[in-house]
């Protein structure tokens, strides 16, 4: 399966214009945003868990990255509600479930093989901290190595976001919007900007509040797996 597989162009999923899907395991839906592969893939996904739903164990080869954006998502390791930022480098297991329903945005088969590093946090608007270089926005870093940064931005009402992204970019809205290369983006909403791309963005009347990760596709990892 190849989903917005070509990361040397822009991709963009809407929510509002997509569908849940099945998935192998009962009350778990998904919607792709990039896959290359099968049930074994390099994906970016939403996943939606229905209550009391749950995935067999299994163990991630690649490393698995996520972000809860509702409800409350469980495994060995305890409960991650909305807001919780995880990554689970290569070689680590769990059973996830969501006893009342979850819903994650998810990213599997991404990592550097030799990442041995866990994340645990939580996306915090309050410790996001001006970005000198970019007025109105603002940052809470939640991940950062030689390979890949990743953040919460916080964009004031109407702040024109202008960035080189010699690594590419993804980002995706939780909150309020924004218009880049003539397109509005609102939540839920995810773009996807190639290596030596970009970004010309201008923040909604709203502002907005994005999930962002920068840097990783100089050289992405997992292309194999398509």
């Amino acid at each position: 399966m190849r989903i917005n597989a070509e990361f040397d162009r822009p991709a963009r999923v809407r929510f509002a214009e997509g569908a849940w899907v099945g998935s192998p395991s009962t009350g778990v839906e998904r919607r792709m945003l990039d896959r290359l592969g099968d049930e074994v893939a390099r994906a970016t996904s939403l996943v939606r868990f229905a209550p009391g739903s749950a995935f067999s164990p299994h163990t991630h080869d690649g490393g698995e990255e996520y972000l809860v954006l509702e409800g409350t998502f469980q495994d060995e390791d305890g409960d991650f509600p909305a807001g919780a930022y995880v990554r689970n480098p290569p070689g680590t297991s769990h059973r996830p479930a969501a006893a009342e329903g979850a819903v994650i945005l998810v990213k599997l088969h991404q990592f550097d093989p030799s990442d041995r590093t866990l994340v645990q946090t939580r996306l915090d608007p309050t410790r996001a901290a001006p970005a000198g270089d970019q007025p109105g926005v603002a940052a809470q870093v939640l991940h950062r190595d030689t390979r890949e940064a990743v953040r919460l931005e916080v964009w004031a009402p109407g702040a024109e976001v202008k960035r080189e992204l010699p690594g590419g970019a993804e980002l995706f809205v939780l909150e309020g919007g924004y218009s880049e290369g003539g397109a509005a983006m609102g939540p839920w909403d995810w773009l996807r900007l190639p290596a030596a791309g970009r970004l010309e963005a201008v923040a909604g009347p709203e502002g907005a509040r994005l999930w962002v990760k920068e840097g990783h596709l100089a050289a992405p990892i997992g292309l194999d797996l398509g």
